[in-house]
């Protein structure tokens, strides 16, 4: 058999703490005994990285749950202090990010506000990305979509600007956490929202899970680290594990091969089947 790799939930943008379901902790029974031992790597986006470091054995669930809370009250203290939110967008070869946040920024200083935020916070897939910062950058962009070359523009329900500095007050409420939690080296690798590699040891997961809140999340990226091999070398079997499949949907746009080995389980609706 090949090897396999499984996706920790987590697809809610920001903090709540739903993005930690029990399907984190019931993952190794959800899957077969064959796929958690074959099992080479895995990843959560956003908040779903705590789950997929609690599959990898690297944090208990316990502990990793009243880190997300914590984690969870911080950011939306945060994003109560200044009008924010996050846009997704998927725009056409021509568009330029940077260039179309540079300008929402200038807009912003136009209007009085100082020290603007509006940058890229999640790197879905090529084209599609998520834009967070100040409501009135946003707004701009939606306004002037044709001009930066965006074919579709939405606000998302969330209630902040979610991995940029508007984040900074939840830091230090994390990492206070994080400090008294014991982490151990992962079982198999695990790949950072931060930089798209592998966590190296304890400290370099306590490292990046702080600085994840106020960084970008680099998933296309890491969707190209996790499978990259030589060439002729099969893909491994790939398990999203949790509500919904919107990673998988996102993986197909990354890697159509990858994705034809691709699986989407449910561990809550599994248990529940069980117990009727």
């Amino acid at each position: 058999e090949r090897p396999r790799w499984a996706r920790g939930p987590g697809r809610g943008r920001g903090g709540g703490a739903s993005g930690l379901p029990r399907a984190a902790a019931e993952a190794r029974s959800a899957l077969s005994p064959q796929v958690v031992e074959r099992c080479v790597a895995a990843a959560g986006y956003s908040v779903g990285e705590f789950a997929a470091l609690v599959f990898a054995g690297a944090l208990d669930f316990a502990e990793a749950l009243y880190a997300v809370k914590v984690r969870a009250e911080a950011m939306q203290k945060a994003s109560e202090a200044v009008p924010s939110g996050m846009l997704s967008v998927v725009g056409r070869r021509e568009a330029n990010y940077k260039f179309a946040c540079l300008e929402a920024r200038k807009h912003c200083e136009s209007l009085g506000i100082e020290n603007p935020v509006c940058t890229v916070s999640n790197y879905l897939f090529p084209d599609s990305r998520v834009i967070a910062g100040h409501l009135q950058a946003l707004e701009f962009l939606q306004e002037n979509a044709r001009k930066y070359y965006f074919k579709r523009t939405k606000m998302l329900p969330v209630s902040g600007a979610f991995h940029t500095r508007l984040m900074e007050p939840a830091v230090e409420p994390l990492a206070e956490v994080l400090k008294s939690i014991e982490i151990q080296k992962p079982l198999f690798c695990v790949y950072s929202n931060v930089d798209g590699k592998k966590y190296m040891h304890s400290k370099h997961i306590q490292k990046l899970l702080v600085k994840q809140v106020v960084s970008p999340v680099l998933w296309e990226q890491t969707m190209h680290s996790v499978y990259e091999r030589k060439q002729g070398t099969e893909f491994p079997y790939t398990y999203e594990v949790g509500p919904g499949n919107q990673l998988g949907a996102i993986l197909k746009q990354c890697n159509l091969k990858a994705w034809k080995q691709y699986k989407h389980v449910d561990a809550l609706e599994d248990e529940e089947a069980a117990e009727t």
